[in-house]
This record gives C-alpha cells, sequence and structure tokens, in this order.
C-alpha cells in the first residue's frame, strides 16, 4: 500500500517547483529579450545593407538559413528558433538573401548573432564575429557590410581564378544561390 504523502512534504515538493517555475520565468523572459535584439538587429542589417548596396531597390531579405526560400522577408520564420515551443537562449542564426544580378538572382548568407553585454557579436558564414555596439546604427554596422561585401566579391572572383587555373574541382560546398521569383 502506497503511503499517503505529509502535507509537510507536499509543500516542499511545491517549493521546489516554485523554484523551478521561477527559475524557469527568469530563463524565458532572457530568452525573450535575446530573440527581440537579435531580431532588431537582423531587421536594421537588411535595411541598411540594402540603402548601402543600393538605394534603387530592395536587395537583402531575411530568409532562413536553410531550406528554399524566395525574395521576400520571412519575419520570424527566417530565425532558426521559429516553431520552438519554448524559446531557447543561444545565439541565433538567420538567412540574409542578397541581390546578386540584375536577373533576380540572389546568394543566401547564414548569419549567426550572439549579445554580449552591449554589444551584439555577428558572424557570417562562420567567419570571423564583427563587434556592433548595440543600439545598431549603420555607423556601427559599417564593418560588418565591408565584411559582408567582401565575402560575396571574394567567393566570385576566388572561383573565376581557380577556374581560370584549371583547379575549379573541388569538394567544397559553395553558397546557396538561386533565382527567386519575386
Amino acid at each position: 500500500m502506497a503511503k499517503k504523502k505529509s502535507s509537510k512534504s507536499k509543500a516542499k515538493e511545491l517549493d521546489r517547483l516554485d523554484h523551478i517555475a521561477a527559475a524557469a520565468d527568469i530563463y524565458g523572459k532572457r530568452s525573450f529579450d535575446n530573440y527581440a535584439q537579435i531580431r532588431s538587429v537582423a531587421e536594421t542589417i537588411r535595411d541598411e545593407l540594402c540603402v548601402w548596396l543600393s538605394p534603387k531597390e530592395q536587395c537583402v531579405f531575411l530568409v532562413p538559413a536553410e531550406g528554399p526560400f524566395g525574395a521576400q522577408n520571412y519575419r520570424s520564420a527566417a530565425y532558426d528558433v521559429s516553431g520552438q515551443g519554448y524559446l531557447p537562449l543561444k545565439p541565433i542564426s538567420f538567412g540574409l538573401a542578397v541581390r546578386i544580378s540584375h536577373d533576380k538572382d540572389f546568394m543566401r548568407l547564414k548569419v549567426t548573432c550572439r549579445k554580449e553585454g552591449d554589444a551584439m557579436f555577428v558572424s557570417v558564414e562562420g567567419g570571423r564575429d564583427v563587434r556592433v555596439p548595440l543600439p545598431a546604427t549603420q555607423d556601427g554596422l559599417m564593418p560588418l557590410f565591408e565584411g559582408i561585401y567582401s565575402h560575396i566579391i571574394d567567393f566570385f572572383t576566388h572561383s573565376v581564378e581557380e577556374y581560370d587555373h584549371g583547379d575549379y574541382g573541388t569538394s567544397e560546398i559553395g553558397f546557396d544561390i538561386q533565382r527567386v521569383a519575386e
């Protein structure tokens, strides 16, 4: 026969549950703050990078970091934490679709952000971190924009050089380049 728990042991269990719930609540608030700040930086990157590249037309979109994408902003679905039940407290990745031609060709770059203190550290395609002061401004983002620009130009020039010198048959995984309908 199972023993009945005393009211004192039930109170201890509730106290422990209250501690867990309080810790989870603090975690939840921090994870939402992390997501909100990263999303704000991502949207600023999208808007300001597009103006920096070409003020004439929409040329940068927030897209999922993996899988199919179109030339549109995916809102919350652009972030790798989208659809998860409990928002994790971790660095967050998203895709930047950057227009690379006048024929609707886009190159997707995977971007990962992590917040540390009063700055966001942004990494493109697993490259070096670029420190962006918060709140993000076009001036604070300039080193990142120059890095993205160089990253894209280097991909094309390096690939052409390898082809021209007969050394382009590697097993390296390239960028995700797609022609998409707008």
